[in-house]
């Protein structure tokens, strides 16, 4: 009767019977899945409106003289006198270093009298000249050297103003590197001059807010070790960005009459933009950065959708949406690394602010 009862558990009419209860129990956990669904994500959602927004943009720039020159000589020679102060302000014209020019002067001395004897000598043949005493080529010959004598005279005389040094505006002189009696060269640096009742604050601009800056625009900034907050006027724009970096260089002017800044300081420069009214902003963790653009989760009918944006300025912890949003949109602002398109979502908590 055993060995009667195992057969019977190897008849191809019970292995086929086991089979279809197998078939049967896959199809019912597959029906069962597909009712359940996916899984449900709950999360906290932003509602989107127009809101009033102060643009501005932060950046960091160098305060820099107005007028920079270091101070050379144009010719050689031997320093005979000092007339400035190192550390104090000179008035532009003034003059600042004499180099030894005795013997320009002596050749300057010569070639007048030269001219004069010339002169004398051209005023006589004149009137022979006019009687026949000479012949014509005398005369234009005399002539000649009278010219000559004239460019001699004009190049000794700038040999001459070579030799005192002035200064081209009126500024601060800077920490004198001669002294009397040194022999000198063009390539000697005698002082640095600077005009610092102005200064000039040159920051950059990243190239999508180009059309947000223009001439005359008003900047604020403060500088290390200082509470004051400062500003300034832009007076140029560098017309092209950096290729590396793709900024604009801008140049704005700084009234430093007290004397309260210091050229080569660091500064913190703010760049008011446009005051907006209906600005739409998003907390900035709720961005999603892509390869090629921004994305945003938005709801649509209980589901999650992958919306690109394109996005404005910044503040601490929001961004301006210029595009890809309207007014009442719901942004979802957690569990942003979960979020697929199509997904079903329950936002357990909205806050528009």
């Amino acid at each position: 009767m055993r060995s009667k009862h195992r057969n019977a558990l190897h008849t191809p009419a019970f292995l086929l019977l086991l089979l279809v209860a197998a078939c049967g129990n896959h199809k019912k956990e597959a029906t069962e899945n597909k009712r359940s669904g996916p899984k449900m994500l709950r999360a906290e959602g932003y509602i989107v409106k127009p809101q009033s927004f102060q643009n501005s943009y932060a950046t960091t720039g160098s305060l820099l003289p107005n007028e920079e020159v270091q101070i050379h000589p144009e010719v050689s020679g031997r320093v005979t006198k000092i007339t400035f102060t190192e550390g104090l302000h000179v008035e532009k014209g003034q003059m600042l270093l004499q180099i030894y020019n005795d013997d320009v002067k002596a050749q300057l001395q010569k070639l007048r009298a030269q001219k004069q004897l010339q002169l004398k000598i051209e005023a006589r043949q004149a009137e022979l000249l006019r009687i026949g005493g000479i012949s014509q080529q005398d005369y234009e010959t005399t002539v000649t050297q009278i010219k000559s004598i004239d460019a001699d005279i004009a190049y000794s005389e700038a040999q001459l103003r070579k030799t005192s040094i002035y200064a081209p505006f009126s500024g601060k002189v800077g920490i004198r590197n001669v002294s009397v009696g040194a022999v000198i060269t063009p390539e000697t640096v005698i002082a640095t001059l600077q005009q610092t009742r102005q200064l000039k604050l040159d920051f950059t601009l990243p190239d999508q807010y180009r059309h947000n800056v223009d001439i005359g625009t008003q900047i604020s900034f403060s500088t290390s070790g200082s509470l004051d907050t400062f500003s300034g006027k832009v007076i140029a724009i560098e017309p092209t960005a950096d290729v590396t970096t793709r900024t604009l260089k801008v140049r704005a002017l700084i009234e430093n009459a007290e004397h309260k800044l210091v050229a080569g300081a660091f500064a913190h420069v703010t760049v008011p933009f446009e005051n907006k009214s209906n600005a739409l902003l998003i907390p900035s963790q709720a961005v999603i950065p892509t390869d090629r653009d921004k994305e945003v989760a938005v709801t649509r009918g209980g589901k999650v959708k992958m919306q690109t944006i394109v996005i404005g300025a910044r503040t601490n912890d929001k961004v301006e949406v210029i595009q890809g949003l309207q007014e009442g949109d719901t942004v979802i602002t957690t569990g942003i690394m979960q979020l697929k398109d199509k997904m079903p979502v329950t936002i357990t908590r909205a806050t528009d602010h």
